[in-house]
């Protein structure tokens, strides 16, 4: 018996291989056939198979679905289900952000508290912002990549600037936190900002289920609105900071 599904998640000729040879590795399955441009993969098999056991078989940053079933459609499904199940999904997943970001902002009010100065507390927002941010993706420097080029709109063009922005990322935690060069750090904040944000936008009006590489792959977050007020606070601080300058 032969079936189509949807795969979620390939990204590059690599990742076609690799759903490939994993699902052809079954016993049961007797040939597989992936079209990366079609997000589609073929499976020939000498008995049923459940959507249960195919996930098994992959790495998790594949999502196998139904033919005519996208993750973003069983997602769907379930909220129509349960309404309150979204919001509280989603608050559970986005705990680690939610803790991160008040860490943040204790860390940068402590730092500024006795001889306060609004623009010192915003530059130590953003430096340890990009330090918190830049280690969580260097943790899984093997796995980022793939994952934010799911949306990364610069990533997707050029693939080595998804190896390189963890690092990207830690450099201007160092120029904000020791105050070198701040006006280009700024620019280049807006910059590369500005694309991801772009690309998050994109994500969310498409009403794509997709995982969230902001803190890498070690921790798991789904692609949400939370996501895209991240990026917008750095923005805004950018902007305030190079208004401020000038």
């Amino acid at each position: 018996m032969k079936r189509i599904y949807n795969i979620q998640g390939m990204t590059c000729d690599g990742c076609r291989k690799n759903v490939e040879e994993r699902l052809g590795k079954y016993t049961r399955v007797t040939s597989v056939s992936v079209n990366l441009e079609k997000a589609e993969a073929m499976i020939a098999a000498d008995s049923e198979i459940s959507l249960d056991q195919l996930q098994k078989l992959l790495s998790p940053k594949y999502i196998i679905s139904e033919k005519g079933k996208t993750v973003a459609n069983l997602f769907d499904e379930t909220i129509s289900k349960d309404p309150d199940y979204n919001a509280t999904n989603k608050m559970k997943q986005l705990r680690p952000l939610f803790i991160i970001f008040g860490f943040i902002i204790a860390v940068s009010v402590l730092l500024n508290y006795r001889d306060w100065n609004m623009q010192n507390m915003m530059l130590d927002f953003m430096g340890l912002f990009y330090v918190v941010f830049g280690f969580f993706k260097i943790l899984d420097l093997n796995g980022f990549p793939e994952s934010f080029r799911m949306y990364d709109p610069l990533a997707k063009a050029v693939p080595i600037y998804a190896w390189i922005y963890p690092f990207i990322e830690l450099s201007l935690a160092l120029l904000f936190l020791m105050r070198w060069y701040v006006p280009i750090a700024l620019v280049l904040t807006l910059l590369i900002l500005g694309i991801t944000t772009y690309g998050v936008a994109k994500v969310l009006l498409d009403k794509k289920s997709i995982k969230c590489a902001c803190l890498g792959t070690m921790i798991k977050l789904p692609m949400t609105e939370a996501t895209l007020i991240e990026n917008m606070i750095m923005i805004i601080m950018a902007i305030l900071m190079l208004m401020q300058i000038a």
